[in-house]
C-alpha cells in the first residue's frame, strides 16, 4: 500500500478540520500524520487509526525553527518514502512542501485554505508573497479550497492556473450532515435559562477565534446598537481569544464584558448545541478559505450574515439562504441583523432553504470521494 502523509501546523487542524478524512483514506493508502507534537496529536492517532510523527512548526515567522522543521521533516521524508506528501495550513504547506521537494517526493500536494497575507501591507507582505510563491512553487498541485481563492491565487500570480484545482464544489473536508443536524442535537441543547437565554429572544451566534480579522470587532459594534434598539436580541460567542496574534479592539472586550445581552461561552468541542440555541449565524470575516462554520450553521438549518469575500459568498445565496454584506462594515452588519430579526417572513423564506443547499453541495463523503479520485488520477499518470 503507498504511503500518503498529511500535514498540519498544529494538531487541532489534523483533529478538528481534516475530521475523518485520514480514517477514510486509510482504506486506500498507509497514512502517516505530521504536526506539532501534543496530546492532541496522539489523539488523532487514536479517532484516525493512523500513525502520527511529532514535528514541530509554529505559526510565528521564525527562520531558524522553520530550517529545523524543514530538515526533520527532510528526513522523514527519506526514511518513510511517501508517494504523496499532502500539506494544509500556511506554515506546514511552506516547510513541508520545501521538504518534500528536497527529498524528491514524487507528488507534492498543497490545499489553501485562506490567505492571512490579504490583511498585511508592506515589507511584511511583500515577504509572506515570496513565501507563498516558494510554497506553490515546490508544490506539484496546488488546491484552492474555493473558487473565488483559486480565481486570488492567479490574480496575484503565485502559481500558473494549470497547477490549481478545486476539489469537488470547494471546502477542504465537506461536512456531516448526520452529525450537524438539527434534530440529532435537540437532544443536547444546554440550559438556555442557565445562559441567560429565552424562548422570546431572537439569538445571532457567531462560532471561531475571537479575533478582529473575523470581523469581531465591527460585528460587536453593530450588536450594541442593535441591543439598545431591541429587548429581545442576543448575541452569543462561541470561540476563544487570541491575544497574542490578532486582539480585538479594548473596547470590543470592554463591551463584551459589560453588555448583558452578550454572551461569550469560550471554546466547545461540540458546536451544535450553541447552533440549536440560535436563530441565525453571523459571520463577518474579513478572508476566509472556505468556513466551516457557515456550512456547520447551514446544515443546522440556520440563515448567515456573511461578509462578501471568497468561501462565504460561494456557500451563501443572497435572499436564498443568508445576506452577503461588504467587508468590515459594521452599519451594514447592524442592517442585515435587525432585517433578519425583524422581518419575520424573509427570515422563514430563508431558513426553509438552508439545510437543502448544504446537503446538496457540501456532503462530506462526496468531497472525500472527489479528492480520492484526484489521488487515483496521480497514480494512472505514474
Amino acid at each position: 500500500m503507498r504511503k500518503l502523509i498529511r500535514i498540519t501546523t498544529v494538531p487541532v487542524s489534523l483533529k478538528i478540520l481534516l475530521k475523518g478524512q485520514c480514517k477514510f483514506m486509510s482504506d486506500y493508502y498507509d497514512v502517516i500524520g505530521i504536526s506539532s507534537d501534543g496530546s492532541e496529536l496522539q489523539k488523532t492517532a487514536l479517532d484516525e487509526n493512523i500513525t502520527v510523527i511529532p514535528v514541530q512548526m509554529t505559526r510565528v515567522i521564525s527562520p531558524v525553527r522553520d530550517l529545523v522543521a524543514v530538515y526533520n521533516l527532510f528526513r522523514i521524508f527519506k526514511r518513510e518514502k511517501p508517494f504523496i506528501v499532502h500539506t494544509h495550513t500556511p506554515k506546514a504547506g511552506t516547510v513541508g512542501m520545501i521538504a518534500a521537494k528536497m527529498a524528491g517526493v514524487p507528488n507534492r500536494l498543497h490545499t489553501v485554505a485562506g490567505l492571512p497575507l490579504l490583511e498585511v501591507t508592506g515589507n511584511k507582505r511583500r515577504l509572506l508573497n515570496f513565501v507563498e510563491k516558494i510554497t506553490y512553487g515546490c508544490a506539484t498541485k496546488v488546491y484552492p479550497n474555493s473558487f473565488g481563492l483559486k480565481e486570488i491565487i492567479i490574480k496575484e500570480k503565485f502559481c500558473r492556473a494549470l497547477k490549481l484545482k478545486v476539489i469537488a464544489n470547494g471546502s477542504s473536508n465537506g461536512i456531516n450532515t448526520d452529525y450537524f443536524n438539527s434534530e440529532v442535537a435537540a437532544s443536547k441543547v444546554v440550559n438556555r435559562e442557565q445562559l441567560g437565554i429565552f424562548e422570546s429572544e431572537f439569538v445571532f451566534i457567531f462560532v471561531g477565534r475571537l479575533v478582529s480579522d473575523k470581523g469581531l470587532n465591527e460585528l460587536v459594534q453593530a450588536f450594541k446598537i442593535l441591543s439598545a434598539e431591541y429587548n429581545n436580541v442576543k448575541l452569543l460567542l462561541v470561540g476563544g481569544f487570541e491575544n497574542d496574534l490578532d486582539p480585538l479592539l479594548p473596547k470590543t472586550v470592554d463591551e463584551i464584558n459589560s453588555n448583558n445581552k452578550i454572551i461569550s461561552v469560550g471554546y466547545k468541542n461540540d458546536v451544535r448545541p450553541y447552533f440549536a440555541l440560535a436563530n441565525a449565524l453571523v459571520f463577518p470575516s474579513y478572508r476566509e478559505g472556505f468556513p466551516n462554520v457557515v456550512m456547520q450553521a447551514g446544515a443546522m438549518g440556520l440563515p448567515s450574515i456573511v461578509s462578501n469575500i471568497n468561501g462565504c459568498n460561494e456557500i451563501v445565496i443572497e435572499d436564498y439562504t443568508g445576506i452577503i454584506i461588504p467587508v468590515k462594515s459594521a452599519d451594514a452588519i447592524f442592517i442585515a441583523m435587525k432585517k433578519m430579526m425583524v422581518d419575520e417572513e424573509y427570515y422563514m423564506s430563508l431558513k426553509k432553504n438552508v439545510r437543502k443547499r448544504i446537503v446538496e453541495n457540501y456532503e462530506q463523503s462526496v468531497v472525500w470521494q472527489a479528492l480520492l479520485k484526484e489521488y487515483k488520477s496521480i497514480e494512472i499518470n505514474v
